[in-house]
Formats: structure tokens, sequence, C-alpha cells
């Protein structure tokens, strides 16, 4: 399993005390995926993958509706602008912490 520790480090420069079973449910969710550089991070640039952002993460782990996902992820995008490299498991925890849906991950 993925080191836990790394990604509550990220999550910290967003919010100071970090649900850890939260962040430790969405290392779970994305699994194998964190193993690659390129798929553990989010692009803000790029529409076809904050579309897979809205359609998968958003949608099926939250419960958004298509417009609610959309205004969340712009938000967390412009919450992390100042970050080059977007860790994935700090925005979708950025995105259940914001849309009040961190207890369907806990």
């Amino acid at each position: 399993m993925a080191d836990i520790a790394k990604y509550l480090e990220d999550v910290k420069r967003y919010d100071s005390s970090p649900n850890e079973a939260v962040v430790e449910a969405i290392v779970k969710y994305l699994g194998i995926a964190l193993r690659s550089r390129d798929a553990s991070l989010v692009s803000c640039s790029d529409d076809s993958e904050l579309e897979r952002v809205r359609t998968g993460f958003c949608a099926k782990k939250l419960g958004l509706d298509p417009d609610a996902a959309a205004k969340a992820v712009a938000e967390v995008c412009e919450q992390m602008k100042g970050d080059r490299n977007k860790q994935r498991v700090t925005f979708y925890y950025l995105l259940a912490k914001n849309t009040g849906n961190m207890g369907k991950l806990a």
C-alpha cells in the first residue's frame, strides 16, 4: 500500500488537521494509479482529465450532479493554482471537503 504519510503531508498544506481516514480511503480508491507519476497528478489545464474527475470521482464517489461537480473542480483548481504539481490525493480530498462529502469516504 502507498505511504499514507507522504499524502498526508501534502494535504496538510491545505488542511492543517486532515482526516486521516479520508486520505487513506482516497489512496485506497486510487490504488495502482498512484504508482505512475503522471496518473498521481491532476492537470487543471487538461479538459479531458477534468472531465474524468467530474464523471468519475465526483459523480461516482461523491454523488455530485454534473453542475455541482464542475463547480467543485473549478474551485479546487483555483485553490491549488499555486501548485505546479497538484497531487491527485490532495485534489480529491479538497473536492470531498469543499463539497461537504467527506463522510462518504471515511
